[in-house]
């Protein structure tokens, strides 16, 4: 580094600025707000494809699947403002992602535009010695430093440690260590960090405690909720002719406030969290009686979580004289008396996120026993799952409800609550395709044709369908949509942009949200193409009887795609069919052709 200044760069011009000056090296950086944390986007890149989907495992991915699937999204975040971008742990295709220059260098830098700083996982650097790459930590800060690291995270002795006497020796040049040096310079410029370096705890609590943020939170949760399937159960305030009187609430994680907050979450109040549990009795109010029984042992991990020494909160596995069968027994009484039994289940915390790889989507423990105990009782029952993966629900067939909820957060309760009774319409759709059961993952909705499309559905021999469970998009709604026909140009050119319209009607007498979805196929061209892809989607408010107009665009961003062919970026000649509706199922109704 060259004396007491840091070396400043403007579209690859050099120049120089002092480390106390108070604007960022880069002028074409724009500075970040006083209140402005720095977004991150992670793991670049692939590291959900790993093997067995095993965390840490290694990643083969072909560069079809790389440009068309996993560096769109961080794409989009760099786009959108992302401030730094963290390297992956895993192998990719050979190469580990923290000393991948093609993959930091010539793909984040060269094809992404990405000009912010790098950084590595927990010990990333260090661990390129253990992943046989190098043969000590010195070649490995060299390579990674190389590759386009600029920062190394590391919870004990630092790789980068060794920079120094590896740019005496000549494995690192200094024009390197001074670039990396200046990203993360410029982002401290950017976040304001030399006239304002330590944190305001003060400021921090009072805005922590803004009653507005715990509304954001519960309407936040609202609106992730995604209602798989339903009877007519719910609304609760809506069944039958009179209010439900009697609820059974089942299950461990329905006073489980730790739970409702998710993985990785550490510097927390739990007292703040608002389980379900009470969430359902707050809404219900004193007029209906709400009894609870846990049922169930919580489920413990044949390999314990990591983390678990850190955390706070965690339900005890087995409350003091707590005996499993008495309870499931109680449980199944209870729901046998109740008018509506409303059943949760899921996966702990703990038993998602980092190191927590699962061999089967089951449902832990005896949960599966409990649902179907339940049903078979003949009471309504609702069965709310707690997750951030699919899991297999086959246990909860002929259930009138399903609520996905996730782990909605410190006023989850409220919100599940919300829906439960119809303040709400739950309005968020799946992210993901939701298998059967494991044996069908992995299994998404942009596969490609094949030979034999018709067949699809009938590849395993031992199964009636390999049809998902639930679609990609899928979720349902209190009220009822009808869709107009699709408006699209008849023709557009190479390059064009053009708008796809729909009328969504809300037929029903509740008002609420609708996710409206636009989905395309392209028949052919230089390589194939999946058999759907979500090229848009808008969540619109429509109220009951009302009739909105949803516009989504259509253009060279949307249509084009990485072939192997050309290994490099095309869009075709071709047809383009065009179907919008509220999942991955809608049919095709309309196309446009895409000339010359």
């Amino acid at each position: 580094m060259a004396a007491a200044q840091v070396r400043g760069f403007q579209g690859g011009a050099a120049g120089t600025v002092s480390p106390q000056d108070s604007h960022a090296p880069d002028s074409d950086l724009v500075d970040f707000p006083v209140d402005a944390v720095l977004a991150g986007p992670k793991h670049f890149a692939g590291y959900g494809a790993v093997d067995g989907g095993r965390d840490y495992e290694d990643v083969d991915l072909s560069d079809d699947a790389l440009h068309n699937i996993y560096y769109p999204p961080f794409r989009a975040a760099i786009d959108a403002g992302a401030g730094n971008v963290m390297a992956a742990y895993m192998d990719l295709n050979g190469v580990p992602a923290a000393a991948n220059r093609h993959l930091l260098t010539d793909v984040l830098r060269g094809e992404l535009g990405f000009n912010g700083f790098v950084v590595s996982d927990a010990n990333g650097v260090n661990n390129l010695s253990t992943q046989r790459l190098v043969p000590n930590a010195e070649v490995g800060a060299a390579r990674a430093l190389t590759a386009g690291l600029d920062m190394e995270m590391a919870n004990g002795p630092a790789a980068y440690e060794h920079l120094q006497s590896a740019l005496k020796t000549g494995c690192v040049d200094e024009a390197a260590l001074d670039t990396a040096v200046r990203r993360v310079l410029a982002a401290k410029f950017r976040l304001g960090l030399f006239e304002r370096p330590y944190a305001d705890v003060a400021a921090s609590i009072a805005v922590l405690d803004t009653p507005a943020h715990r509304d954001a939170a519960r309407e936040a949760a609202e609106k992730t909720l995604v209602l798989l399937e339903n009877d007519g159960t719910l609304p609760l305030a809506a069944q039958g002719s009179a209010a439900v009187r009697r609820i059974a609430v089942l299950g461990d994680l329905a006073e489980s406030k730790r739970d409702m907050l998710g993985p990785w979450t550490f510097d927390k109040d739990v007292e703040e969290s608002v389980s379900i549990l009470d969430g359902i009795r707050a809404r219900a109010g004193a007029d209906v009686t709400v009894e609870y029984v846990r049922a169930l042992a919580t489920a413990e991990r044949s390999q314990p979580s990591m983390f678990d020494h850190m955390d706070a909160g965690l339900l005890p596995a087995t409350p003091e004289g707590f005996d499993a069968d008495v309870e499931m027994d109680r449980a199944t009484g209870v729901a046998a008396t109740s008018e509506v039994a409303i059943v949760i289940v899921g996966q702990n915390q703990n038993m998602i996120g980092e190191k927590s790889s699962a061999s089967t989507l089951d449902l832990p423990g005896r949960q599966a026993e409990l649902l179907r105990r339940v049903i078979a009782t003949g009471t309504p029952t609702v069965v709310l799952v707690m997750s951030g993966r699919p899991l297999d629900l086959r246990p909860a067939d002929g259930a009138a409800a399903i609520l996905q909820v996730w782990y909605p957060g410190t006023r989850g309760g409220q919100a599940v609550a919300a829906a439960l009774f119809g303040d709400v319409s739950p309005a968020g759709r799946l992210p993901f395709t939701w298998p059967q059961h494991v044996g069908q993952v992995p299994v998404y909705y942009a596969h490609r044709t094949t030979f034999d499309p018709e067949g699809a559905d009938t590849r395993y021999w031992n199964e009636a369908s390999g049809a998902p469970r639930y679609v990609f998009g899928h979720g349902l709604s209190y009220a009822t949509f009808q869709y107009g026909d699709a408006c699209v140009p008849a023709r557009m050119a190479v390059g064009e942009s053009a708008t796809v319209s729909v009328d969504v009607t809300n037929t029903s007498d509740v008002d609420a949200d609708e996710v409206v979805q636009l989905y395309i196929h392209q028949r052919y061209g230089l390589s194939t193409r999946p058999v759907r892809e979500l090229k848009g989607f808008r969540r619109v408010h429509v109220p009951a009887g009302r009739t909105v107009t949803v516009e989504l665009p259509l253009g060279p961003e949307q249509l084009r795609y990485w072939s192997s062919v050309t290994r490099e970026w095309v869009q075709d000649e071709t047809v383009i069919d065009i179907a919008v509706g509220g999942s991955s199922a809608v049919p095709f109704t309309a196309q446009i052709e895409v000339t010359a």
